[in-house]
């Protein structure tokens, strides 16, 4: 762990984006050894990550973000603010912009963004991509802010428990969303040795960001409120968008909701213990 913490933060996050992306390359191997999930199953998984990425953002994002508006000496709430906002709408953006097939176990796709001639699977893909860039985004730019807290003289204890608890939380929930990602895949007729792979391809886009948001906040520390705020407001636009209707599109809600209570308990339960 100490050899861990010697690294520069840049490191440090690719290190860590690159686990939370092995994490969605082994729940995307599931595909090998089950072809289907029950949907009561689906909806818990999904309902569960919703909770850990609604949790993060608020004790791993926006709290330590107006404690740096604070220490700062910046204004307490408007670079938080004016961060989740704009994150929000970054992502609202990127589902305009480009063509993407939100994965469902009905047959109710629903395509977004431009007209397009991909596949099917590949535009999956692309909507899975976007799923997991403030995931990784998240995960840089809270190791970002712990070296930077570090750099400035801060106490950067907090912050380090923040990006330790955020970085397992997410971990933790790409097992089961890797296996559910590639499930979809699997149906659309591809083999499993190609929903497999494109499950796991959905989450190389986690370490890239992580080094991104790293060098962001590392570079620019003035920075730091906005942008983990901005790392806030794109995962809540996420979990807003796409996976609380989805959970709740099934006969099983209820299943969803207690994974949401679980994942968010977890999430809480990390930031007290680290």
């Amino acid at each position: 762990m100490q050899n861990f913490l010697n690294l520069s933060p840049v490191i440090q996050a690719l290190l860590a984006g690159s686990v939370a992306w092995l994490s969605t390359t082994l729940g995307a191997g599931l595909v090998f050894f089950f072809k289907d999930i029950k949907r009561s199953l689906l909806d818990t998984i999904l309902g569960f990550a919703a909770g850990v990425m609604v949790a993060a953002s608020c004790f791993g994002l926006l709290i330590p973000a107006f404690n740096f508006s604070e220490e700062l000496g910046q204004h307490l709430w408007l670079m938080p603010l004016f961060g989740f906002l704009i994150g929000a709408a970054a992502l609202r953006l990127l589902d305009i912009v480009l063509p993407h097939l939100h994965p469902s176990l009905k047959n109710n796709y629903q395509q977004e963004g431009p007209k397009s001639k991909l596949k099917r699977s590949f535009l999956m893909v692309i909507a899975l991509t976007l799923h997991n860039i403030p995931e990784g985004l998240a995960i840089g730019v809270i190791i970002g802010a712990a070296g930077s807290a570090l750099a400035l003289g801060f106490d950067a204890n907090a912050t380090l428990a923040g990006a330790l608890s955020l970085t397992l939380a997410i971990t933790i929930q790409n097992l089961p969303e890797g296996f559910a990602v590639a499930v979809p895949l699997r149906k659309e007729g591809l083999s499993r040795r190609k929903a497999f792979a494109l499950g796991s391809a959905s989450g190389i886009v986690e370490p890239i960001m992580a080094v991104i948001g790293a060098l962001l906040v590392v570079t620019m520390q003035n920075l730091l409120p906005f942008a983990l705020a901005f790392a806030a407001g794109a995962m809540i636009y996420v979990v807003v968008e796409e996976i609380i209707p989805e959970m709740h599109s099934g006969q099983h809600g209820h299943f969803a909701t207690f994974g949401f209570i679980i994942g968010f308990a977890l999430i809480m339960l990390l930031d007290v213990i680290l």
